[in-house]
């Protein structure tokens, strides 16, 4: 039995050392800054989170991985379980958090009790006809221009040292359910998504997304849903305008089914724009993916590290 069970993502937090700098690529990427701590940026989108990124002051590098219990009561049992304090959360939105570590040294954040924000109205998103429904007549289509509207963080992913380990401790502490799991041969696992434990209600297909990577373990990118497809492509444009590094895409994932868009912070980071994703509910069962599926697409791009794989090969 888990000690309890994970509601969803909350943010993600980092350290750079020109936060001038960070704060004009966030604003190209759709993240808004908000109230700002000495020595730090909080950057928000248009949902109710109080904030999902965090920058502070220092050598370039990932600082923490919050995720949020579904109440204080649940803190509580984390904390007692885990032999850990309760604090203070000193970030927009308040509450109160639990820090632990993880089988490689990823600090993670559990926070409940925070004050939600209110939502920043998006622009109008335009009705798409298809061939079947025709919603919009005598009206144009006018996307809307500059940076995506960011609505809430999606997931994380992060590279562990060994993947059961990691799985066990996450499972473990907070409930996660597996979506798909990738094997690198028949029997042999080196990652999984998972998902939150919802029961009946509709969740993501994956919250966190778990790879032994022979990089050795770290941060490897973190997923915020934008408003829909249009917003994936003007972010696209206007990211690329702005000059800065694509990572992957445009596409559409295999596994999870997201329109993708991927681009690199300014230290190398890797953040995902996407819309569009698999909702599943605990009830539904775990499936099998291959390397293939991981780094393929159903249309677009197949990762950079397939085709190195391609051209390694030919």
């Amino acid at each position: 039995m888990a000690h309890i069970r994970i509601a969803d993502i909350a943010y993600v937090r980092f350290s750079a050392p020109d936060l001038d700098r960070m704060r004009g690529f966030l604003a190209d990427f759709g993240l808004i800054a908000i109230d700002e701590a000495p020595g730090h940026i909080f950057a928000r989108g248009h949902g109710t989170a109080p904030f999902l990124h965090a920058t502070e002051h220092g050598a370039p590098g990932f600082v923490a991985l919050g995720l949020q219990a579904a109440s204080l009561t649940d803190l509580e049992t984390l904390a007692a379980a885990e032999n850990v304090a309760m604090e203070d959360a000193k970030f927009p939105g308040g509450g109160k958090l639990v820090r632990l570590t993880d089988p490689d040294g990823h600090t993670i954040e559990v926070i409940a009790g925070q004050t939600p924000s209110d939502p920043i109205p998006t622009a109008l998103l335009p009705k798409i006809n298809s061939a079947e429904a025709r919603p919009r007549v005598r009206a144009t289509v006018r996307a809307h221009q500059g940076a995506a509207q960011i609505q809430r963080l999606g997931h994380c992913v992060l590279n562990v040292s060994d993947f059961r380990a990691s799985e066990a401790w996450y499972k473990t502490r907070f409930g996660f359910l597996t979506s798909d799991e990738i094997e690198a041969a028949p029997g042999f696992a080196i990652g999984a998504f998972m998902r939150c434990d919802r029961g009946a209600e509709l969740t993501d297909h994956h919250t966190l997304f778990l790879l032994q990577s022979p990089a050795g373990s770290g941060f490897n990118h973190a997923a915020f849903e934008v408003a829909d497809m249009n917003d994936v492509m003007t972010g696209h444009a206007h990211l690329k305008a702005a000059g800065h590094t694509p990572s992957w895409g445009v596409g559409r994932h295999i596994l999870g089914s997201q329109i993708f868009d991927y681009w690199r912070d300014p230290w190398g980071h890797e953040l995902e724009h996407w819309t569009d994703g698999d909702l599943f509910t605990a009830d539904d069962p775990a499936g099998k993916g291959t390397i293939a599926d991981l780094l393929g697409a159903q249309w677009g791009p197949a990762h950079p590290m397939m085709a190195a794989m391609k051209g390694k090969s030919s």
